[in-house]
């Protein structure tokens, strides 16, 4: 069997890996085949000779991944060519492969003499899933690598791979040795780091680059709608929901009512019908409830379209055989774990606050095999203030923070 040939990015990304590292490569990149390829060599195979060389002395296999990426076996198809399955009979090694989300991390915390690839980073903070990944990382005979297209904001989205690797004993001793923490408020808020030349090179010890020419162009075109102007100004006075008749009593709520006073307008329903008129083939990305219902209002009216939906209601697959589709995505169900070559376009029918997000939903249909030479991504957005802060956020790459939005208004109630 003929050996599995990578592209030349990834070829001189795996030169590059070492047990503990993070392979950072943008969505559709191939960080999961080069994963594979790094544990497949790590184990004594080759993969781009003429022939194809097994593995001398492999171990066993644990993928942890997204939910919607193990149930849409998506990594036994990246398996295939390396000859690995987690069905015995279709392996061509006595080993065990498993793959399984994020959410049962717990269930894999004892594992021992066993390859982990850690498929997104999930592991920044301190919860249950950052203690799993540790104990995990330190377990008898364990090598470990984590995939990711955006893998820390800022040197505290590093501190649980800084462990990992033994450069620190604990999260704790991190946080002493290099957090400043505002004392002028209420809740842990960190003001700076200190030693920022070893933090720097601490992390371009564990991150593997991966980047590479796409041979398309990206087009991005933001487009601002109307919104209620009167609305969102009376939210900003009164301080009360106009949506739910009731008083507003913290930040989350203070911008969701302002979120909802810029996006609840026909002026976007209208942009997309522009927009669908030129290519009939859509996916949507939306936030809230209330933008899904305008959606599905805005379909009905549109003949001969099939509309189809994954978000917290309903999981249906994207209906790309269809000569009209929308497909209606809600980031936080599925901004990640799939993607098409079926369209060169995706509506944001409104933003999210996760540059993070949107990087991984950009990518639902930018990868290798793409045929399209260019790619069309529509930002509808208003000129409200929040909404331009929110884009601001996304334009520096980082996540817009609710709590320093508003300021002052709701310190009192902490």
């Amino acid at each position: 069997m003929a050996g599995v040939k990578l592209y030349p990015h990834q070829e001189t990304a795996l030169r590059k890996m070492h047990n503990g590292c993070i392979l950072c490569g943008e969505v559709g990149s191939g960080k999961s085949i080069t994963g594979l390829a790094y544990y497949y060599i790590s184990m004594g195979g080759e993969i781009n000779g003429a022939d194809f060389v097994k593995m001398k002395k492999p171990k066993d296999l644990l993928i942890i991944t997204t939910a919607k990426k193990r149930d849409s076996k998506e990594w036994e198809l990246e398996m295939a060519p390396f000859l690995l399955s987690t069905h015995k009979d279709a392996c061509a090694y006595d080993i065990s492969v498993i793959v399984d989300s994020w959410n049962n991390i717990q269930k894999y915390k004892d594992v021992e003499n066993t390859f982990i690839i850690f498929d997104e980073d999930k592991v920044t903070g301190t919860g249950a899933w950052v203690k799993a990944f540790l104990k995990m990382t330190k377990g008898a005979g364990n090598q470990w690598i984590i995939l990711s297209a955006t893998p820390g904001d800022c040197f505290m989205d590093y501190a649980a791979v800084f462990v990992a690797n033994g450069y620190f004993k604990t999260i704790t001793q991190f946080k002493r040795d290099h957090v400043v923490y505002n004392p002028f408020v209420r809740f842990p808020q960190i003001d700076r780091y200190t030693d920022i030349p070893k933090l720097n090179r601490l992390r371009r010890n564990v991150l593997v680059e991966m980047p590479f020419k796409r041979n398309r162009e990206v087009h991005n075109e933001h487009i601002f709608c109307d919104f209620d102007r009167e609305r969102y100004k009376s939210i900003c006075r009164d301080r009360w929901n106009p949506f739910t008749d009731e008083p507003i009593e913290n930040a989350s709520q203070f911008c969701y009512a302002l979120r909802r006073a810029s996006n609840d307008s026909s002026s976007r329903e209208l942009a997309v019908l522009e927009i669908f008129e030129k290519q009939p083939k859509l996916i949507i990305f939306y936030n809230f409830d209330y933008e899904l219902e305008a959606l599905l209002g805005l379909c009905e009216g549109l003949p001969d379209v099939v509309v189809a939906q994954w978000n917290g209601h309903a999981h249906e697959e994207l209906p790309c055989k269809e000569e009209k589709w929308l497909y209606l995505v809600q980031y936080n169900a599925a901004a990640e774990a799939w993607n098409t070559v079926a369209t060169d376009t995706i509506i944001f029918y409104s933003q999210t606050y996760s540059y993070k997000t949107l990087i991984q939903a950009q990518g639902r249909i930018d990868r290798l095999n793409s045929p399209f030479r260019d790619l069309y991504y529509y930002h509808l957005l208003s000129r409200s203030g929040i909404d331009l802060s929110i884009k601001g956020a996304l334009d520096k790459k980082k996540k817009f923070n609710e709590s320093r939005f508003c300021g002052d208004i709701f310190k009192e109630k902490g």
